[in-house]
């Protein structure tokens, strides 16, 4: 069996992606007895049910095949909401811990992957748009 439509595996990556990122730590805050202490999201409660909201929206954009406009729709969504988490979540380093400093190669790079995943996710969708508009025409 193979999968058809790519933009299902892209989509799903997105998703896991988001989901790791609730269980991973985003930034490090050094102590003065020189102790480093991670910070996670269930830390930030707020932002922890953002990511998770994001995550369910996008299985639920998988889910929305029959309707395409829909799943384009949902995945420019997440996509949003997913930058506001990276700009929320910068915010939150920055103003919430004094002293905090991201880990680029943990939560913060698992964001900016969700984001490249859903952008190749939607690019597969616009694909099959432009498709189906060109077999409505030679009806």
């Amino acid at each position: 069996m193979q999968i058809q439509r790519i933009q299902t595996v892209m989509l799903f990556i997105a998703a896991v992606l988001m989901a790791i990122f609730c269980f991973t730590p985003f930034a490090d805050i050094e102590a003065a007895d020189a102790t480093i202490r991670s910070v996670y999201v269930k830390d930030a409660p707020v932002l922890l049910v953002v990511n998770l909201l994001i995550a369910i929206l996008l299985i639920l954009a998988i889910f929305m095949y029959k309707n395409l406009r829909m799943q384009m729709k949902m995945t420019i969504l997440s996509m949003v909401l997913i930058c506001v988490s990276i700009v929320a979540s910068f915010f939150y380093i920055y103003a919430g811990f004094e002293g905090a400093t991201p880990v680029l190669f943990g939560g913060v790079m698992l964001l900016v992957l969700a984001v490249i995943f859903a952008l190749l996710a939607l690019r597969g969708m616009r694909h099959d748009h432009k498709l189906l508009r060109s077999v409505d025409r030679l009806r």
